[in-house]
């Protein structure tokens, strides 16, 4: 492993130590919330993550908490600090979608992920920053600019959800929520050294999220709790999974516990992917893919080489679907209005404006095309119930750079993204986990995949694979609460 920008390994903080620690008695709500308030203070000058705080209503709050725990009446996230994502709606603060345009919009009610975490006795401490309208894979707009990486200010935290992802990764937030259309969650928590779930649509509520999750958008977006390890997203998870009539996609699915030891006597078979097909990704990534395979094996998992059949389309419908349309259906509003919009918002829509009109046809076939790919790999999957890829080409780059070398040939965004896009395409649940280092102390992620709704199993194999990893660092200079 290459040397890491840290002064060795400090404990991580989990947000299941912090329940077991209000939980015990060791620390208070509002001991907890002050800590993180000071954290905050402390890194976010730098790391410039968050729109908007909620400073004395959490404390408000904190003092709620130590009163229900009084009175045996916690809940099961009860005094916890969390962040939420703005693209989504928190009551009376703007939903600014990393835009000028909605500072105006002030939502009545929270999206239902919201309200769920709050049921939960959760306390929302902020609101973290993304790029205009969630179109880029970086975190800067003309509300607060640029989103800096903790690993190192001159790289990106990722986007769309990079707020997230680096409040999370400072311990400015025990977790929270983020969405994903084209790797939003996935790319963050890969950049930031966390883990990021991004489950299969309609498995959480995306009600209450800008833009709306419905046609033609909800085909690919979802939204996807973020936390410093797997059993923390599953502790999300676990609150976030209900069905909800509001949202259109929403499907009724128990929560359900895997046991993997049915599947270790059977021989779980994982399929390994070094990549989305040909495209190279940088060593550092190939080799976080090669030690994750390795803890699986030693775990007791069969890992076979695995290679999707007949879906070498998928990136280019993912953009279709995510690109042209959405432009076509976003430009019009936008006239009138070009001296108040930003880079990260146009950068991919000018693209995909420039491109040729598609015809009703063209959707058809799209559609068509897209659901036969989908029903071939879930057949493959039939044997490899789940897959295990790079989460992504390339470790978080420095701001604005749009090429990087790999040991194949030099890639491009689009080419970088590759393996996580497909699986926004075809609605299939990933889940990523910090597993290495670069050359310059970067973390590389690894993506789990599975099969539509078997989010429980990621979760599971996930948090295995942290238990059999060496213990992950925090950001240089970040040190834990307590």
């Amino acid at each position: 492993m290459p040397a890491v920008k840290t002064g060795g390994y400090s404990r991580l903080v989990t947000l299941a130590e912090m329940q077991q620690k209000i939980s015990s008695g060791d620390i208070s709500p509002v001991e907890l919330i002050v800590r993180t308030i000071q954290q905050i203070d402390k890194k976010n000058p730098s790391m410039n993550a968050f729109i908007e705080t909620f400073f004395e209503k959490a404390l408000a709050e904190a003092r709620i908490a130590e009163q229900r725990i009084y009175q045996k009446n916690a809940r099961p996230l009860e005094g916890i600090p969390l962040t939420i994502k703005d693209s989504l709606d928190v009551t009376g603060s703007p939903t600014h979608c990393g835009s000028l345009l909605n500072r105006e919009l002030r939502p009545a009610d929270d999206a239902t992920s919201v309200r769920l975490l709050r049921d939960a006795g959760a306390i929302i401490i902020g609101k973290t920053s993304c790029p205009e309208f969630l179109m880029n894979y970086e975190t800067d707009n003309r509300i607060i600019g640029r989103t800096n990486n903790p690993w190192d200010e001159s790289r990106t935290a990722g986007g769309s959800s990079g707020g997230e992802a680096a409040a999370i990764a400072t311990f400015c937030s025990a977790g929270g929520m983020g969405s994903d259309g084209g790797g939003s969650v996935r790319f963050p928590a890969h950049c930031c050294g966390i883990a990021g779930l991004k489950p299969t649509p309609g498995r959480i509520s995306g009600a209450g999220h800008v833009p709306p999750i419905v046609h033609p958008g909800g085909l690919l977006g979802v939204i996807g709790p973020m936390a410093r390890t797997a059993e923390d997203v599953r502790i999300l998870f676990e609150i976030l999974a209900r069905f909800d009539p509001a949202d259109p996609f929403s499907t009724p699915i128990p929560l359900r516990a895997p046991d993997l030891s049915p599947w270790k006597n059977k021989r779980l078979r994982i399929g390994i992917m070094p990549g989305w097909l040909d495209v190279p990704v940088m060593a550092a990534m190939a080799d976080a893919t090669v030690k994750a395979e390795t803890l699986l094996a030693e775990l007791g998992f069969a890992v076979e080489s695995f290679r999707p059949a007949e879906v070498d389309r998928a990136p280019n419908l993912w953009w279709f679907f995510f690109g042209q349309i959405h432009s076509r259906m976003t430009k019009e509003s936008l006239l009138g209005k070009e001296d108040q919009l930003h880079w990260t918002g146009m950068e991919l829509l000018k693209r995909a404006i420039d491109e040729p009109e598609p015809t009703v046809e063209t959707v058809l076939n799209n559609l068509a095309e897209r659901d036969s790919m989908r029903a071939k790999l879930l057949r493959q999957m039939e044997i490899h119930r789940v897959l295990l890829l790079p989460a992504c080409g390339v470790t978080a780059f420095p701001h604005r750079t749009r090429r990087w070398k790999t040991p194949g040939k030099e890639i491009g965004l689009f080419e970088a993204m590759m393996p996580l896009t497909p699986f926004n395409l075809f609605g299939m649940p990933g889940m990523v986990v910090p597993m290495g280092f670069d050359e310059e102390g970067l973390p590389c992620g690894v993506q789990l995949v599975g099969r539509p709704y078997d989010e429980e199993l990621l979760l599971e194999l996930a948090t295995q694979l942290e238990n059999a990893r060496d213990p992950f660092p925090t950001p240089p200079g970040v040190e834990p609460l307590f």
